[in-house]
């Protein structure tokens, strides 16, 4: 099986009968997998996931997941997982039952797991899965989930931010990219892949900050290694630009 079969089957197996629909979305469904894409993955269940079958899902997940992409194509895999009624009708902020990623993995392998949380970050995720409308098991996203208000998009994504330019550091790619599809979904109403939301917002950037943002595409297209050497004093001139157009969006999104 493929590593989204594997993790269908993982969820089926672990909460059986209350899994009301599983989707994909993300890279895969957004113009395709790249070197370091996730594996994206939402389900969505009847009832609260108990203490037994989390740590199941966790342990499936660690073995299943890998970062960094395994040269044999395993991949990371990120898995996150909603009470229905938690989600519909809508309400803000969101509740997450269950998330598993990559940056949580030494947190899982000391045996710890994932909390039911308020997560904002839900608003974007639930958008993209309806708008890649891809069932890997049960009804379409449509027929589960509603679509997320356009106002509570917008301050999901913008509360974001903070979170982000703390990981500027450790992972200067992702929020890189990141920061310029935020600023498009803001400026366009749109959510779309991170290359081509790069393309969008090269096109706007003044000349200065685009060597910036272009090398962190070629490393997310391509494949190419991340060395940012003579880039690296430009990144955060970027972030400033970008995150100044996000935060006058972001007000103007939210007032």
């Amino acid at each position: 099986m493929t590593q989204t079969a594997d993790t269908v089957h993982l969820v089926r197996e672990t909460l059986g009968a209350d899994v009301v629909g599983i989707y994909l979305y993300g890279s895969a469904s957004l113009g395709g997998l790249r070197p370091y894409s996730d594996i994206d993955v939402f389900a969505v269940v009847e009832r609260p996931v108990t203490a037994g079958r989390r740590r199941r899902l966790v342990e499936g997940l660690l073995d299943l997941s890998a970062w960094p992409p395994r040269g044999d194509g395993v991949r990371p895999v990120e898995l996150t997982i909603v009470v229905r009624h938690e989600v519909v009708p809508w309400t803000y902020p969101p509740r997450c039952e269950f998330q598993y990623g990559e940056w949580l993995r030494q947190e899982y392998e000391r045996g710890q797991s994932p909390s039911p949380v308020p997560s904002p970050d839900l608003a974007p995720l639930i958008t993209m899965v309806l708008l890649a409308d891809t069932p890997l098991a049960g009804p379409p996203p449509g027929e589960v989930l509603v679509p997320v208000p356009p106002r509570d998009l917008a301050r999901a994504i913008v509360a974001g931010v903070p979170d982000l330019r703390a990981e500027l550091a450790s992972d200067t790619r992702n929020v890189v990219l990141t920061l310029a599809r935020i600023w498009m979904t803001l400026a366009t109403g749109a959510m779309t892949s991170k290359d081509a939301a790069a393309d969008w917002a090269l096109a706007r950037l003044p000349a200065v900050h685009r060597p910036v943002l272009a090398h962190a595409r070629a490393v997310y297209v391509a494949g190419e290694e991340e060395r940012w050497g003579e880039l690296r004093p430009l990144v955060g001139p970027y972030v400033a630009y970008v995150v100044g157009a996000i935060e006058v969006l972001g007000g103007e999104s939210t007032a």
